[in-house]
């Protein structure tokens, strides 16, 4: 047991955060989301919503400071966002910043190319979320 680390990070996740290098980026998908189909790097995290998760990680993980670091997907056209899900990503990061939103093709494109998916138990529509790794800064 490690000291300081949230119990929600699992093992194979702080393994995958660590080998994470500035410019990667880690999606943290809901429970719906097809993220065997787009990435080969799948870790499970279910019954656990996304905002906890980030939560946890947050401590341990840097975001980028030289490009936005947070993305998410975009409403379909007809469709409408629930303003309170990317309320509650923002509280569990901590982030004040710019929240970059792709439409959902453009999401799934960016998903092929992350370091890796986190599939959630998250319920909330829209509840998928990109993190770009940044550089931790010298203590």
């Amino acid at each position: 047991m490690l000291k300081g680390i949230s119990p929600v990070i699992s093992p194979e996740l702080l393994k995958t955060l660590a080998e994470m290098g500035h410019g990667d980026e880690i999606v943290f998908s809901d429970a719906h989301f097809p993220g065997h189909t787009f990435n080969a790097n799948v870790l499970r995290a279910d019954g656990l919503g996304a905002d906890t998760l980030l939560a946890g990680l947050i401590p341990l993980f840097e975001l980028d400071a030289y490009a936005t670091p947070v993305i998410m997907m975009e409403a379909v056209p007809g469709d409408s966002l629930d303003p309170s899900v990317e309320a509650k990503y923002r509280k569990a990061l901590g982030y004040q910043g710019t929240v970059e939103r792709i439409e959902r093709y453009a999401f799934y494109e960016r998903a092929k190319q992350a370091y890796a998916v986190v599939i959630t138990g998250e319920t909330a529509k829209y509840g998928n979320i990109i993190l770009k790794k940044g550089v931790t800064p010298v203590a």
